[in-house]
């Protein structure tokens, strides 16, 4: 029987990442990066014999690199882990903006400079989950706004760069999702959260996947998702 892909998937302890790795295990071997190490575990748990867990807290490098060493073939990466701070230009502080960016912007791209010797290897896959903030960044958004405008622009030249080497790059953009980071959004913006007038997680899933199973002579480089109800 041959040996399944691997699909290493962050912020997969809940939410989107959480989603994308329940359709990913149909066809995937997964690797499960998140925090809440309880929650990753349940998730294992639910599906059996596909995933294990991949500890590591990404913002720190020297961890980060060791933990990727370990990884001797990757054909998707999925990039779900984030972070968002809300608050005007004139109270953030740098901190704010430097725990903005080691998550949302840092994080990825060390990680994926790391496995590009095993995404060029397998032709693999890398999917960054950005942001409707990654295409129109509105007030009291300046921090996480500019991570997502620049994480765009990452993946847009590791795409061109990475052409030649037949390495797909994604960039998803999705609306408001019911998860646990818009309760937090709704709770700093001081609104109630509706999660019948946002995205699901697994809405947000599905077309990540068309992305990855895309035939070979498609490239699906840029994913826009909006809740109906918006």
């Amino acid at each position: 029987m041959p040996e399944r892909p691997i699909a290493l998937v962050t912020g997969a302890s809940r939410g989107i990442g959480a989603a994308v790795a329940r359709e990913l295990s149909h066809t995937h071997d997964l690797l499960l990066g998140g925090r809440d190490t309880d929650a990753i575990q349940t998730l294992i748990d639910e599906l059996p014999g596909a995933a294990r867990e991949w500890p590591v807290e990404l913002t720190d490098h020297d961890a980060l690199a060791d933990a990727a060493a370990d990884i001797d073939r990757v054909d998707v990466l999925v990039h779900c882990a984030g972070l968002v701070e809300l608050g005007q230009i004139a109270d953030a502080t740098g901190d704010s903006w430097r725990r903005t960016f080691e998550v949302n912007l840092f994080a990825v791209t060390e990680l994926t400079r790391l496995l590009l010797p095993q995404l060029r290897a397998s032709q693999g896959h890398v999917v960054l989950v950005n942001s409707g903030s990654g295409l129109n960044a509105k007030p009291n958004w300046g921090a996480y706004a500019a991570s997502k405008f620049a994480l765009r622009a990452f993946a847009d030249v590791l795409r061109a760069e990475e052409a030649t080497n037949s390495v797909r790059v994604t960039s998803v953009f999705p609306g408001r999702t019911a998860t646990d980071m818009q309760r937090s959004v709704r709770e700093q913006e001081g609104g109630s959260f509706e999660a019948d007038r946002y995205l699901r997680p697994e809405s947000v899933a599905k077309p990540i996947i068309s992305a990855v199973n895309a035939t070979p002579d498609s490239h699906l480089t840029e994913i826009i998702v909006r809740p109906a109800a918006a």
